[in-house]
């Protein structure tokens, strides 16, 4: 039936929203995905929506998830640790469980 038209069938997109820009987001911008925001920022939970967020540096505080899945659970979320940082426990000079503090750290 549509060859008879000549109509090309091509796949349909959804538009993005209207309140999405169209360029890399910033700080603060809401967000899908983390590649709807600009380098060095993420795409993360902020009460009911999502917004970009500045990827952490060295010494910033993480987020540890102790269970697969539990990230989603937060209302404030955390980008990741910037590229060669890891998320561990803050090294603290006295009790070993004095604090249980993560802050970003090399590898």
């Amino acid at each position: 039936e549509l060859e008879e038209l000549g109509t090309e069938v091509l796949p349909r997109r959804t538009p993005a929203p209207a309140w999405l820009p169209a360029a890399k987001g910033e700080e603060g911008d809401f967000c899908l995905r983390s590649s709807d925001c600009a380098a060095g920022l993420c795409c993360a939970r902020h009460f009911w929506s999502k917004i970009c967020k500045p990827v952490l540096r060295e010494g910033q505080v993480c987020t540890r998830h102790r269970r697969k899945g539990t990230h989603g659970l937060e209302i404030f979320q955390r980008c990741q640790c910037a590229e060669g940082l890891a998320c561990r426990l803050q090294r603290e000079h006295g009790p070993a469980d004095a604090s249980r503090l993560h802050t970003c750290q090399r590898y």
